[in-house]
């Protein structure tokens, strides 16, 4: 296989997905040998948007797989938009 093969197939999606996870799990494990750095729940929904994107590009990569494409790209939108939501200040009581 060479790197045009590579690059025009799902293999290197699913690799991203697999640094996703791994990412994921070494958050988590951090957190709980050392009781410091990011936690799980801090960085969840960046998280899932992202898993999210490389799981509809793997699908748009997928001759025939467009509804788990628009599927996923929706839920990135969601998890995206929820993430920011838990960042944005309170303006309650700002003028």
């Amino acid at each position: 296989m060479n790197l045009e093969q590579l690059y025009q197939g799902t293999l290197v999606v699913d690799i991203a997905i697999g640094f996703i996870t791994l990412e994921a799990g070494l958050l988590w494990a951090w957190r709980k040998v050392r009781g410091r750095g990011l936690g799980l729940a801090d960085c969840l929904l960046t998280i899932v948007s992202g898993a999210c994107l490389m799981l509809a590009l793997r699908c748009a990569l997928t001759p025939g797989a467009w509804p788990g494409m628009a599927f996923f790209l929706i839920a990135a939108g969601l998890a995206h938009g929820a993430d920011l939501r838990t960042r944005w200040p309170d303006q309650s009581g700002v003028d």
